[in-house]
């Protein structure tokens, strides 16, 4: 039998395999196009996610469904982006999905769902993953502002959690680094250097997306 977590299982067809204009029909608003993504590929999702985070998953109780609704939230409050194939797609929601397990992302799923402090991206804010087929052009500096800004949301949801929520509470909460290190049980000096490490790891997952590697 296949096992559906296997790699070799998740290349994509020649000639492509839908990925791109099911994601393209979703951010257009079918609802039928997320669906069939996640119907498709759940079950290699779920398979990942077991192998390599079964104790975390279990304390979840039913699994089935707690996966279920992680990746409709995953594709409802990540910026909007363009896979090109389903091994990239699959790849990207389970790293999404394992960093949520591991560590709830505290601040940062309460921040993405307060509409008020961190403002929905544009809709023509869709980030193609594909390098080649990237044209790289865009028409103002509002754009590349835009661009950017949905560059970093989705690095933050790749990063590990530690990393991530050190940076939601200095950039989103605006907290000192004496208040972050009170929270986090480490001296003041050490939130700032645990700080700018971070930073540093974000901009590297930034770099990595824009190469079109996940």
């Amino acid at each position: 039998m296949t096992d559906p977590a296997d790699p070799a299982e998740s290349m994509p067809a020649e000639g492509g395999d839908g990925t791109s204009e099911l994601l393209q029909r979703w951010h257009a608003g079918d609802r039928q196009a997320l669906h069939e993504l996640v119907q498709r590929d759940m079950p290699w999702i779920r398979a990942r996610v077991r192998q390599r985070l079964g104790d975390a998953l279990r304390q979840h109780g039913d699994t089935e469904d707690f996966l279920h609704e992680a990746v409709i939230d995953i594709l409802n409050y990540t910026p909007r982006f363009l896979a090109a194939d389903r091994d990239v797609f699959r790849r990207l929601v389970t790293r999404i999905v394992e960093n949520t397990l591991r560590g709830q992302s505290e601040f940062y799923s309460r921040l993405r769902r307060d509409r008020g402090r961190v403002a929905p991206l544009p809709h023509d804010s869709v980030l193609d993953l594909d390098v080649q087929r990237r044209t790289g052009t865009t028409p103002s500096q509002h754009a590349v502002r835009n661009e950017e800004e949905a560059w970093l949301r989705l690095a933050l949801d790749l990063i590990e959690p530690e990393d991530r929520d050190v940076i939601v509470m200095r950039e989103w909460n605006g907290e000192a680094f004496a208040d972050i290190g009170a929270r986090l049980g480490i001296p003041e000096n050490t939130a700032r250097m645990r700080f700018a490490r971070a930073l540093g790891r974000l901009t590297a997952q930034v770099e990595a997306l824009r190469r079109g590697i996940v």
